[in-house]
């Protein structure tokens, strides 16, 4: 790359972990910390403008963080199980969450299964409740996303564009050691999911959408995006028909989204109803 190009590029952190005397003190940890506060705080929000009480969200987030974070590193091991249980690999490292690795599949999954604890327990309806987190979900994710910035992982194909990322010689794929400079797909997925946030707020007031659409909308509007950012990164990834296993994960989960987002419209008479 030349010079001029390098000048231009975003460069990565000098460090991802600080320590407090033995205590390490990680950037990614901080910012999935960051991300959960902000999105129980937009949700404390949401949820009492559609009439339930603020302490809900807490109370369900008990149940869906955990959940959420432990459904993450599940799917991100069993999609890429080589990374850990492979000859020569330490499966001890497959616990290790603070080094990245949390796919938002699973997460969403367990997630939605540990919310569904919490509503069920307070006797409130889980479409209602999602519908009140979903722009913050994806603010999270945003926030999230900068985690990878300081563990300098999520990068895409090398480039020269005045936006590229710098990436240290110690993290560049085993193909590529001599390059410095790749698409910055963390910021590309973080920008993403935070016009995701600004599409379903403004599509609820624009249209109306009933119990169930605005989290139906979030999701499918997420996976367009995801779908995007999985065909320009170089991590190792296990391969379908000559595409990455994720592509086929976002277009399950869209089908999924879009026909929630029309059978939704058979229940319009709960519109306004935040009980199960």
């Amino acid at each position: 790359m030349n010079a001029p190009a390098l000048l231009a590029a975003i460069p990565s952190p000098a460090r991802g972990v600080w320590h407090l005397g033995p205590l390490p003190i990680r950037a990614y940890a901080l910012c999935i910390i960051a991300g959960i506060i902000v999105a129980v705080v937009m949700t404390q929000r949401r949820w009492a403008a559609a009439g339930g009480r603020r302490d809900d969200v807490v109370d369900v987030a008990i149940w869906a963080v955990p959940f959420g974070i432990a459904g993450g590193r599940i799917y991100h091991v069993l999609t890429d199980p080589e990374l850990y249980f492979a000859r020569g690999r330490d499966p001890v490292r497959a616990l290790y969450i603070w080094d990245g690795g949390l796919g938002i599949w699973g997460a969403i999954a367990l997630g939605a299964l540990g919310a569904w604890i919490g509503c069920r327990r307070l006797g409130i309806s889980l479409p209602s409740f999602a519908d009140a987190a979903a722009p913050g979900v994806a603010v999270a994710e945003a926030v999230g996303r900068l985690g990878n910035y300081f563990n300098q992982e999520l990068y895409g194909r090398p480039t020269s564009l005045p936006w590229a990322l710098r990436i240290d010689p110690q993290h560049r794929p085993a193909a590529t050691p001599d390059i410095a400079l790749y698409h910055p797909v963390f910021l590309y997925e973080a920008l993403w999911c935070l016009g995701v946030a600004v599409l379903v707020v403004w599509a609820q007031r624009r249209f109306g959408l009933v119990r169930g659409q605005v989290f139906a909308l979030c999701v499918a509007a997420y996976t367009v995006g995801r779908a995007g950012v999985e065909l320009l990164r170089v991590d190792t990834a296990n391969h379908v028909l000559g595409l990455r296993l994720n592509t086929f994960t976002c277009a399950i989960v869209f089908a999924g989204a879009v026909t929630a987002f029309w059978l939704s419209r058979s229940r319009s008479r709960s519109r306004t109803s935040l009980t199960s």
